[in-house]
């Protein structure tokens, strides 16, 4: 009995106990379904499905990759607003962040009458107080406005030589904006005039460096037109402008689509200028051409509000009548038309011819021919003549008529005028017309002559204009590169050496040809910047060979500036026997090494400013110490070879108290004997022979009698074999 009481005790709390793991069990299973679905639906919610849920217990495992480390964060904070958040265990993963990109340099620069202003980023490399300095250089004010960042990486590729480009342009361009950008400027300016917009965009389009996109945007003022032109000829296959103006861009596109229905053909544009006689121009010329067209040909010509429609000789009678009377009512009130129809012309005595011709060489010499009213007339044309011409080019062989038209005087006057903007060509004045044949380097001559006649003719006066445009005369289309420079000085100096006197740093006269053509092809690239290098053999002292080629290289730069050449970014330096080309062994090769060279400087190649500052301000002491020193070797070759005698001792005399000087300074006893010896030498005034020449130099050789005796022997050889030494 007492053993089942134990029994059933037991299974009593066996039973509880299996219980209590169950209901436990159950109780965490739920507890962890409830924690998971409460978190995956709270990050749902927040739109970040990308998260996985994990529940073991009362913690909460989160993985998955977030997309950044604040989508992880997210993750964590809706998580710990369903459960503790010290129940929730990150395991979550985030992408590795990429490397941080390097940031665009760039940099506006802006110029005007205050100052230059600079705002952008930069690298650090970017040498920023040079910049500034050589923007300081360039403002009329000194003034410039410094708003730069700068950031610690590497400047990119193209970004030096377009800075450099950008400051370059600057200069030229007083009002203007520059961006600059690695490998790209672009830049936008303002002319005084579109000559000068020309000249700026090809200089500027020449200078550009390789590899550095260039964009320019350069804008002119509106020129003023007086008087306010156009000149439209049509006749057979052909139709030409001979000036064309227009005051909006609608009236010449209005004139160039009429033109073009007359039979224009070509890339043909008019200038757009100030001084309109009225703002129904374009209607005016487009009306005016359709006419011309109708008729056949002829010209037509527009002088401010006056119009001259002249039909082509034999157009029928009713045609003309009909079209000059419908453009009489068609044209504006502004504009009077004067119509002419020439009669067939009639046989005429060649003997008695009416015409004075006018013709300009090339040369610019000027032959007058003709006839003319009276003696003032032609007196006054021969002064005009030589006035616009030069008085040493007008040849004048005319005859007197007086019974040529009382305006003859000013037609011919007007024609010289017109002549005169060509390199050549030929006038004709005749009782009908006035005109006007030649060649030109100026695509605006035409439009030029054709304002000038226009202006100074009345209007019942005729002319022709037949110029034609060359670019070999276009001086601007003509200036060669700095390439095309550096190659015509090389062979310049292939075809003929620059030679010094011997042992001097003195240009021989027969230098002054090559000097000249040199000057010539550098005075044709005025931005080339060059270095003059001077050379020399091995033969004597280092120290001498490096002042000798110093003081010959400034010779040479002095030489240029003599002839007008703008030496502004030359250096001129000298090398010594430091940079051989051939053997110092033969005379041949010490021939080739005793050279004048000149290496152009790129932009990326700065130079020291200080080293030839101070080669310059040691000119004239190293010139003397060159002269000094060279004469020993000189005079001994001059004794040996001519037996001259009273130059040869001052010389020697003066580089043996130089060379026994120095040997005081070193206190070397038997080098102070030989300054003795030498002093005495000095003193003496008796013309020196060639046994005292010999006799300077054994002295100075004491020290070292079998090195100097080569050195005295190589000297000589030097001056023997090569005048350009």
């Amino acid at each position: 009995m007492r053993l089942s009481s134990l029994l059933i005790l037991f299974v009593t709390f066996a039973t509880a106990g299996l219980l209590s793991l169950v209901a436990a069990s159950l109780s965490a299973d739920l507890i962890e379904d409830t924690s998971k679905s409460s978190v995956e639906l709270e990050l749902s919610k927040s739109g970040m499905d990308w998260a996985e849920v994990h529940a073991e217990g009362l913690q909460i495992f989160l993985a998955g990759v977030a997309p950044s480390e604040a989508d992880r964060f997210k993750a964590i904070s809706a998580a710990g607003r369903i459960v503790d958040a010290a129940r929730v265990i990150d395991n979550m993963e985030v992408p590795a962040t990429a490397a941080i990109a390097p940031p665009r340099f760039s940099v506006e620069i802006l110029r005007n009458d205050a100052g230059i202003s600079l705002i952008g980023l930069i690298p650090e490399s970017a040498a920023r107080d040079r910049l500034l300095r050589e923007l300081q250089d360039i403002s009329d004010s000194g003034d410039v406005a410094d708003l730069l960042e700068t950031a610690d990486y590497a400047a990119p590729a193209g970004w030096s030589a377009a800075s450099r480009f950008a400051v370059s342009a600057l200069k030229d361009l007083p009002r203007s904006k520059i961006s600059v950008q690695a490998g790209r400027v672009d830049v936008t300016a303002m002319a005084d005039s579109p000559e000068q917009r020309a000249e700026l965009e090809i200089d500027l389009a020449r200078r550009a460096p390789n590899g550095v996109e260039v964009n320019l945007n350069i804008s002119a003022p509106r020129p003023v037109i007086t008087p306010f032109t156009l000149r439209l000829v049509k006749g057979g296959d052909v139709t030409r402008f001979d000036a064309c103006s227009a005051d909006t861009d609608k009236a010449r596109a209005q004139i160039l689509t009429a033109a073009r229905a007359a039979g224009l053909t070509g890339n043909v544009d008019c200038v757009i200028g100030l001084g309109v006689p009225s703002t129904s121009w374009g209607d005016a010329v487009a009306t005016a051409i359709r006419g011309l067209n109708e008729l056949g040909g002829g010209t037509l010509t527009f002088s401010d509000a006056d119009v001259t429609l002249t039909a082509l000789m034999g157009t029928d009678q009713a045609l003309f009548d009909r079209v000059v009377g419908e453009l009489e009512g068609t044209l504006p009130e502004a504009f009077a038309l004067l119509a002419t129809l020439p009669p067939t012309p009639e046989a005429e005595d060649e003997a008695v011819a009416q015409e004075f011709t006018a013709t300009l060489s090339p040369e610019g010499l000027v032959q007058l021919r003709g006839r003319l009213p009276n003696d003032i007339a032609r007196d006054t044309t021969d002064s005009y003549a030589r006035a616009r011409f030069g008085t040493e080019t007008v040849h004048m062989a005319t005859r007197l008529d007086d019974t040529l038209p009382p305006t003859w005087p000013f037609r011919v006057m007007a024609g010289l005028d017109a002549l005169s903007l060509l390199n050549n060509g030929s006038l004709i004045v005749t009782p009908e017309a006035v005109s006007v044949t030649g060649n030109t380097g100026n695509t605006e001559t035409n439009a030029r002559i054709a304002q000038l006649l226009a202006d100074k003719l009345s209007q019942t006066d005729h002319f022709a204009i037949n110029v034609t445009y060359l670019e070999a005369l276009d001086p601007l289309a003509g200036l060669p590169t700095n390439e095309e420079c550096m190659a015509n000085i090389q062979a310049l100096q292939d075809e003929t050496k620059i030679a010094f006197e011997p042992g001097s740093g003195t240009l021989d006269a027969s230098a002054a040809g090559i000097i000249d053509k040199l000057a010539e092809e550098l005075n044709a690239c005025p931005d080339l910047q060059i270095e003059i290098q001077g050379h020399t053999d091995s033969q004597g002292r280092e120290s001498m060979n490096q002042a000798l080629s110093q003081t010959r290289a400034l010779a040479v730069l002095t030489a240029l500036q003599e002839r007008r050449v703008l030496t502004k970014g030359f250096l001129a330096l000298g090398y010594g026997e430091s940079q051989p080309i051939a053997d110092n062994d033969t005379a041949e090769g010490r021939e080739a090494n005793r050279r004048i060279e000149f290496v152009r400087i790129f932009p990326e190649e700065e130079q020291a400013e200080a080293t030839a500052e101070e080669g310059a301000e040691a000119t004239d002491a190293e010139a003397a110490t060159t002269e000094a020193e060279a004469a020993p070797s000189e005079n001994e070759a001059d004794a040996t070879e001519a037996g001259t005698a009273e130059t040869t001792s001052e010389e020697s005399s003066e580089a043996a108290s130089e060379d026994a000087t120095e040997a005081a300074e070193t206190a070397d006893e038997a080098t102070a004997s030989e300054a003795d010896a030498a002093t005495d030498d000095t003193a003496a005034d008796a013309p020196a022979t060639e046994a005292d020449a010999t006799a300077d130099t054994g002295t100075e050789a004491a020290p070292d009698e079998t090195s100097t005796d080569n050195a005295a022997q190589k000297d000589g050889e030097e001056t023997q074999t090569n005048d350009t030494n």
